[in-house]
């Protein structure tokens, strides 16, 4: 049987092995998740507009045109 030593008086080591045993992996996540506004202004759509390329090809293809009418 091994010697009561309290947590305060641990080495670090032991302390971390401790700790570790006591924590457990979560099957399920244990936060509480919501679903996105979808009212709110996303950055990140933005950006994936910005950013299209079929986009750039329009305005090429009207600048090309606009040339040719003048």
């Amino acid at each position: 049987m091994e010697k009561f030593i309290p947590y305060e008086k641990l080495s670090k080591k032991k302390k971390r092995e401790l700790d570790a045993g006591r924590r457990t992996v979560w099957t399920i996540s244990p936060v509480t998740r919501k679903s996105e506004n979808p009212k709110a202004y996303n950055r990140k759509k933005a950006q994936k507009w910005t950013n299209d390329s079929s986009f750039c090809a329009f305005c090429f293809s009207v600048s090309i045109a606009r040339r040719e009418n003048l």
